[in-house]
């Protein structure tokens, strides 16, 4: 199996940030929990980004990397409550997935349901061996 690499982003102001693109400037302050698997037709990428709009979302192709960025907003509490237990994260984030050859990033397709975003990359297509005759020129 082909390996890919996942960075999660958060905390890095040296790296750029796409969620920069959107409303808050800020750096990545968060990675969400992302699967990558094979299935027979590709790459499967699924990011668990529940409370997020999908408008709220970018996704962008940088060569052989897949950029998931946007921003969950915190407007469901109050300014002065006192947290008991914290372990939703709010804010800005920011995926890096490196997608390993044999994968085209060009032909993805993304969907949005009940707060997963999955993002199915084809396999590249090759073109099957023709046998053909290379004339010879003379000189």
């Amino acid at each position: 199996m082909a390996m890919c690499k996942v960075s999660k982003t958060a905390h890095f102001p040296q790296q750029s940030s796409v969620a920069g693109d959107l409303e808050d400037p800020d750096p990545a302050h968060w990675a969400p929990n992302t699967d990558v698997f094979q299935t027979a037709s590709g790459l499967v990428i699924k990011v668990e980004l529940a409370g997020i709009r999908s408008e709220d979302l970018q996704i962008i192709v940088d060569g052989h990397q897949l950029r998931i960025a946007g921003k969950r907003p915190d407007g469901c509490r109050a300014g002065d409550c006192k947290f008991l237990v914290m372990e939703i994260d709010y804010g800005p984030f920011e995926n890096i997935v490196t997608v390993p050859k044999g994968f085209d990033l060009t032909r993805a397709k993304a969907s949005y349901l009940n707060g997963f975003l999955q993002v199915d990359v084809p396999r590249i297509e090759s073109a099957p061996a023709k046998r053909t005759k290379i004339p010879i020129n003379s000189k």
